[in-house]
């Protein structure tokens, strides 16, 4: 069956108008099996690296760590009651023990280590299977880098260290490389999955930014944001933000960075000659998207943008290429970055870089290339000091400021496209946005 919803989702062309989304029960065997597929594979690879033999998960129902709720099955929405996971990776056999401190298996491959009749304790169960087990280092989620790996919370901390015999609290170590590393990585299976999603936010986004959505001189920005939320409520999908749509026009000053993320009017009506923009991103089979695209209000008697506004979007595309082929392995975000802007700057561009992890969660965790307001490089909170690993998704997501003379004002070309970098380096899962939208369609 597994196979078979593969190749639908493989082979079947998503429309705008008529997207083919998977129903509840055959998503949640999607999600098991590539579940499943990780842990066999990717976590003992994972583990090894990081040089921690023995992981311990713990959370409370609606307070789940964010790595925890990964390793969850598609049926559980949330933890229950206590939620403890150990995996223990024995090097000598090869063998990665998969076991919950729980009254019942989690999924197919944890399994339930606790006979509550035979030990009413279940912190004091936990102890004995790591003292069965001797670990070198146990890795606990906590990390002042990466807020996604410090989900372990104070009062588990805390009961987890007064139970534990004290000739193992110098082997517990920050799983904070291990956690990172498990949510960044994507497998083969999940970016086939992955192409599908990205063309299917590409399709939502071509559907707004059309004249099925948009009259201009009536239709809102306001309207189309809660197009997007409506369009994938009805989809039977989820978004992990609300959506943004934005104005540029000719004579209009430009506004600072704040404006364009948060600081835009309401219910600004769309007009003849805007440069429209949008901020979207959809939930899929626990995969996340994040694009930012460009459409153009066709004047009376236009029947396509103007050939500076075509200009300023391939200005976009050149800072997307020099980000892009900047990428490579075992470089820090901060690297990247520096390098982008110089490679920028000195074509007379005036770009700005804050790309970002995508993947499991839309603000991921991983290699952090930039934000909008610290364009000379993040620190250590935000996750410098964390290099370019392949096999990992990220939101291309930056703007170049283009001067039109035509408009007497500067504009900014606002992009974002999901993108994968891997063994053979940096590509897209889907094409990105080389020609503006244009409403309506000629």
């Amino acid at each position: 069956m597994y196979r078979t919803l593969l190749l639908i989702l493989i082979t079947t062309c998503f429309t705008a108008r008529a997207q083919v989304i998977l129903p509840e029960a055959e998503r949640a065997e999607v999600v098991d099996a590539i579940l499943e597929e990780r842990l066999e594979t990717l976590l003992p690879e994972l583990m090894d690296r990081s040089g921690i033999d023995m992981w311990v998960l713990i959370s409370r129902e609606y307070n789940e760590d964010p790595v925890l709720k990964t390793f969850l099955p598609a049926t559980w929405l949330s933890a229950r009651r206590r939620t403890m996971l150990l995996f223990y990776r024995d090097k000598k056999t090869g063998k990665t023990d998969r076991l919950a401190v729980a009254r019942y298996n989690i999924g197919k491959s944890i399994v339930s280590a606790w006979d509550k009749d035979q030990q009413p304790d279940q912190w004091q169960r936990l102890m004995e299977l790591i003292e069965q087990r001797n670990p070198a280092r146990i890795g606990l989620n906590f990390s002042d880098d990466h807020n996604i790996a410090d989900g372990l919370d104070k009062t588990d901390y805390d009961a987890f260290m007064s139970y534990l015999p004290n000739k193992y609290h110098n082997r517990v170590v920050s799983a904070e490389n291990l956690a990172v590393s498990w949510i960044e990585t994507r497998t083969p299976r999940e970016m086939t999955l992955y192409a599908n999603l990205a063309r299917l936010t590409h399709n939502i986004i071509a559907e707004a930014f059309s004249d099925a959505v948009i009259l201009p001189g009536k239709t809102s920005t306001t309207e189309v944001e809660w197009w997007f939320r409506q369009r994938v409520t009805e989809l039977g999908l989820d978004t992990w933000f609300h959506p943004t749509v934005d104005i540029q026009r000719s004579a209009r000053e430009l506004k600072g960075h704040l404006y364009s993320f948060s600081d835009r009017p309401g219910q600004e009506i769309i007009q003849p000659g805007d440069l429209l923009h949008c901020d979207f991103g959809i939930t899929y089979l626990r995969l996340n998207t994040d694009c930012q695209e460009l459409a153009y209000v066709l004047r009376p008697g236009e029947s396509d943008a103007p050939e500076y506004l075509k200009k300023a979007l391939a200005a976009g595309n050149r800072v997307q290429d020099l980000l892009t082929t900047t990428m490579q392995e075992g470089l820090t975000g901060n690297d990247i970055l520096a390098r982008a802007l110089e490679a920028g700057r000195s074509e007379g561009l005036r770009p700005s870089i804050y790309t970002h992890p995508l993947g499991s969660y839309g603000h991921s965790a991983g290699t952090t290339i930039g934000m909008w307001d610290a364009q000379g490089g993040v620190d250590r909170a935000d996750g410098e000091v964390y290099t370019l690993r392949p096999n990992t998704l990220y939101a291309i997501e930056l703007n170049t400021t283009v001067h039109l003379p035509e408009w007497n004002t500067d504009i900014r070309v606002m992009l974002e496209e999901p993108g994968f970098f891997g063994a053979d380096g940096f590509r897209y899962p889907d094409a990105r946005q080389t020609a503006l939208y244009l409403i309506p369609r000629p």
